[in-house]
């Protein structure tokens, strides 16, 4: 039987629907209709191969969004070769140490960035690559490559402390660009906002895929800017109907003055993923008019779960992360390997065409993410209700026991949430000599205010059981976040 080749949903729009605006850059507001974009993925090409790139080879990108990225990704999937973003905001040592361990022939940079290329890498400014794009003669279009190839290796945002290159095929990306799709209402009028940086999933993937797949607009923005942001989404000649960001860039829309929600009359839904939105969040969009579809997926398997995009299911789910895509198959499993049953706690796993092959250069942490009968393992704790919804509880390494008993920082990072002095909140577990561990919070307070510990002690008795309750409260000017939001807990126990 054939192997799968990669689709190519632009190829197909730029003859069924040639005029039709594909992509927007909107800081130097370069467009493209469909035909002109597949015309440039394919003068790309050409300059790849100038390059010497072929199939395989890794291409890496240093450089804030912008369609030249999407372009050179997408050139990169027709020859076959590897595209590898990497996070700018990086130290120069942690970039070196994902350069070197993903190995790349060439290096496509922002020109205000101080780069060093590794040996045999050659480096080339954004700027130039586009110039080149602009002079080349289009390639000869050839087969394209398996689906199942290595395609793109994104970075985790290293909550850790460790990244690792997760592996994406366009099989994979596909599935996420169906996945998303469907969940999101995603259709042929869609226009997405995307100023999620594009060396994560969230805006190389999910923010482009299934709006491309569709043959709908995706207006790329060099980066996230609350006041930018919330004038474009009210802007009626821009006309965005789906956003998708992390819950801290909702967070700082709200919060910025020029928010006015009631003129976002385009879009259909915000969507969140990335990190835990606690219920009161959501239900205080809902009441702006603002319908925030909250979700969880992973760079390791694109799009998992949605809530879906519509009033009533919010109003009764707020704090769920929603039903399982239709390629997704989820399990929610004890520590044995069985289904638990609705309403308990267990570790999701997944399989379907969505989830990766597994990790670049790392086979002994591939083997070790999936269970013998090929789940992935996520390593989130989840609970499931009688209507399929399912709820993030926390991750599974994160848990502590107190007293004997389990206890989950994200239960307890909501119930702190929800006190009126407090924008944000972690929870470790830190050793005790009377009962195992205890919990330490780390909490940012409105300003003005101060910091009373019996007050929040009292406060999280009134919401959750008593063993749960921190023990001890640090004040923090701001938590130490990843590039897509989630908070790094293993600088807070560097801390401790």
């Amino acid at each position: 039987m054939p192997a799968w080749t990669t689709p190519d949903p632009v190829a197909l729009h730029a003859r069924a629907q040639p005029g039709r605006l594909a992509c927007v850059d909107l800081a130097s507001g370069r467009r493209w209709t469909y035909a002109a974009l597949d015309d440039a993925i394919q003068r790309a090409v050409a300059v790849l191969e100038s390059h010497g790139i072929g199939q395989g080879q890794r291409i890496a990108s240093l450089a804030r969004n912008s369609a030249d990225l999407v372009i050179l990704q997408q050139a990169a999937m027709r020859l076959g070769a590897i595209f590898v973003p990497v996070n700018w905001r990086l130290a120069a040592v942690e970039r070196q140490v994902i350069l070197a361990d993903c190995g790349p022939s060439l290096l496509v940079h922002d020109a205000d960035l101080d780069i060093a290329a590794p040996p045999g890498c050659a480096p080339v400014a954004v700027a130039r690559f586009a110039a080149a794009v602009e002079a080349a003669a289009p390639a000869p279009r050839r087969p394209l490559p398996e689906a199942d190839r290595p395609s793109i290796i994104l970075y985790t945002s290293g909550t850790s402390g460790r990244p690792k290159g997760v592996i994406v095929t366009e099989a994979n990306a596909f599935a996420t660009a169906v996945n998303f799709g469907v969940v999101g209402r995603v259709s042929h009028d869609s226009i997405v906002l995307c100023d999620a940086p594009m060396f994560h999933v969230i805006g190389l993937i999910t923010n482009l895929r299934p709006v491309l797949l569709k043959g709908g607009t995706v207006l790329i923005s060099s980066g996230f800017d609350a006041g930018v942001t919330n004038r474009r989404l009210a802007d009626p000649n821009l006309g965005v109907t789906h956003y998708f960001c992390v819950p801290q860039m909702a967070k700082m829309l709200r919060e910025h003055a020029s928010f006015a929600p009631a003129l976002w009359t385009s879009l259909k839904a915000l969507f969140t993923g990335g990190a835990p939105n606690p219920a009161a969040d959501v239900l205080w969009w809902l009441q702006q008019g603002v319908l925030m579809a909250d979700g969880y997926g992973m760079t390791e398997t694109g799009t998992v779960l949605c809530v879906p995009p519509q009033a009533d299911r919010i109003a009764g789910k707020a704090g769920s992360a929603g039903l399982p895509a239709p390629s997704v198959s989820l399990r929610i499993v004890d520590d044995a390997g069985n289904d638990v049953a609705p309403g308990d706690t267990g570790e999701i796993w997944l399989a379907g065409p969505n989830v990766t092959p597994g990790y670049w250069n790392r086979p002994d942490e591939t083997a070790s993410a999936f269970s013998g009968d090929g789940w992935f393992r996520t390593g989130d704790m989840a609970r499931r209700d009688e209507d399929g919804f399912v709820t993030l509880v926390d991750r599974r390494k994160d848990m502590f026991i107190s007293g004997g008993e389990n206890v989950f920082p994200a239960e307890v990072e909501t119930a702190l949430l929800a006190h009126p002095d407090i924008t944000e909140a972690a929870v470790i577990g830190v050793a005790d000599a009377r009962w195992g561990e205890v919990g330490r919070a780390f909490v940012v307070l409105r300003p003005g205010r101060a910091l009373d510990s019996e007050a929040l002690i009292s406060h999280c008795a009134a919401h959750i059981a008593r063993y749960k309750v921190p023990k001890e409260f640090r004040l923090m000017e701001t938590l130490p976040r990843t590039a897509s939001g989630k908070v790094q807990k293993h600088v807070l126990r560097g801390l401790a």
